[in-house]
């Protein structure tokens, strides 16, 4: 099937609001940034709540904070107590995320962490019941690895923008691009668990720890 424009607005239209913090979060990135393609949308936002709804965290690990959009997305599900983690590096934008964060009722439930997450999650307590990888492609398959034990059985990882625009299917790829397919034969290939590509905005890899 072909996924038209019509069809994506016929989905949004049937999609439950987001709120007004997210609104107007959504409607400042893409007035007021060239790399707005790096938000999560509307559809995939909501997508993210209904996961963490569906899971319940008490501990969530989001790495790729950009302006905060899916850290609220994923704080909405957690269970009584639960906390959201995010790592970025971008000292800028983490501090429009933390302003937009700060007029939700979940502040005190999500901690922004400034630094590299390479040597950040070596650090980072565990279990998670929920981690999103949405940061640099080139180390997808290193953070995968470095989360994977921090994740408790019946945990789960997802990862964005594994389709990457569909050059996933190119003859020749660029860094970014063999780094994504690489990781996704990676966690394919990985025994210790199951997991789904779903087609949806750029591509959603959910990984489900055994």
């Amino acid at each position: 099937m072909i996924f038209t424009e019509e069809i994506q607005k016929y989905a949004e239209l049937h999609t439950s609001g987001e709120s007004d913090v997210l609104r107007e979060l959504r409607e400042h990135c893409y007035a007021h940034y060239a790399d707005s393609s790096m938000l999560s949308g509307f559809v995939q936002g909501r997508i993210l709540s209904m996961f963490s709804r569906m899971i319940r965290p008490n501990k969530v690990l989001e790495i790729g904070t950009y302006l905060g959009y899916s850290t609220i997305c994923l704080a909405e599900g957690l269970a009584e107590g639960g906390e959201v983690f995010s790592l970025d590096m971008n000292e800028e934008t983490n501090a429009v995320a933390q302003s937009f964060i700060d007029k939700t009722d979940l502040g005190d439930r999500i901690q922004l962490r400034l630094g590299d997450a390479i040597f950040m999650l070596p650090h980072m307590a565990g279990p998670y019941d929920l981690v999103f990888i949405d940061a640099d492609k080139p180390n997808y398959c290193n953070y995968y690895n470095l989360v994977f034990d921090k994740v408790r059985p019946g945990g789960f990882i997802i990862a964005d923008n594994v389709l990457w625009s569909g050059r996933v299917l190119d003859e020749e790829m660029d860094e970014n691009t063999k780094a994504l397919h690489e990781f996704s034969q990676m966690v394919l290939a990985d025994d210790r668990v199951a997991n789904v590509l779903l087609p949806i905005r750029d591509g959603l890899m959910v990984v489900c720890k055994h």
